[in-house]
């Protein structure tokens, strides 16, 4: 496997071994150095890396961060939030060294000039899944009747405020529901889970990214939606433009798409790219 690129400290080691060389002939300083030699060799040069990502893709991305800090023993610093909000805290300036969002937001902020034009990476996709509290009746959502027949019935629908919310407003126009149920769609503040939203009862029915709703707590979830409405969200990682671990942010950019990430990819719902 492909060891990490750890941050370039030629001048650290240089100062490190000097110190050394002034200190060695005292025996109770010899056993000092080595021991910080000891200590330097595995951790002074690891980079703590600042990555943005949205709730979307958490429990993938931290488990392909996890597997990245043993490789290369930089540490990685997650900061999560809707995707709505990760772009508007990067188009403010708020820097971090990698930013993670749907695709069109990766370009959007490339074109703004806040992300390196040309560092996205596309890794992962996921489609809306649909879910309700535990306990209560399981509608079938399985074709595009079944699930026109469910949100008719609903009592209360929560739908994100994100790129799926978006889609879904555009799918009950569709489906000839969107005025039939206005009133009972609530949507959560940008970053707020759908599942936990239900399992509290705040609604009924709720959508969101498959990855987010199939292991959620106190929900169940019924399945994705039916092909022909289905629709695809790709999750991409960009380079920040005032990044200052361009090298180890490179390195966790390509730790996403690599072969050994599929799998912690699929078990969370999403496909790899």
């Amino acid at each position: 496997m492909q060891r990490f690129p750890r941050h370039n400290a030629n001048w650290i080691i240089m100062h490190v071994r000097l110190w050394m060389a002034a200190i060695w002939d005292s025996a109770p300083s010899r056993h000092i150095a080595v021991a910080m030699a000891l200590a330097l060799g595995s951790h002074a040069f690891a980079a703590e890396l600042k990555v943005i990502a949205p709730n979307a893709v958490k429990e993938t991305v931290t488990e392909i961060a996890k597997r990245f800090e043993r490789e290369s023993e930089h540490r990685v610093v997650f900061t999560w939030a809707g995707s709505e909000t990760i772009s508007k805290r990067t188009a403010e300036g708020e820097v971090f060294d990698v930013v993670i969002n749907a695709a069109q937001n990766i370009d959007r902020g490339a074109t703004d000039g806040k992300l390196v034009p040309g560092s996205r990476a596309d890794f992962a996709k996921s489609g809306i899944g649909v879910a309700v509290r535990s306990g209560l009746p399981r509608p079938d959502v399985s074709t595009v009747d079944g699930l026109r027949q469910a949100l008719i019935k609903a009592n209360s629908i929560a739908i994100s405020s994100g790129t799926s919310g978006r889609y879904l407003e555009s799918l009950f126009r569709r489906l000839g529901v969107a005025e039939q149920i206005k009133s009972k769609i609530v949507q959560p503040p940008s970053g707020a889970q759908i599942g936990e939203f239900i399992a509290r009862g705040d609604a009924e029915l709720g959508f969101q990214q498959v990855a987010e709703l199939l292991h959620a707590k106190g929900v169940e979830f019924l399945g994705a939606l039916p092909p022909g409405v289905q629709s695809y969200t790709v999750w991409s990682a960009g380079l920040h433009g005032s990044s200052t671990q361009v090298e180890v942010a490179r390195s966790f950019i390509a730790a996403l798409k690599s072969a050994e990430s599929a799998a912690a990819i699929k078990t969370t719902g999403m496909e790899p790219m």
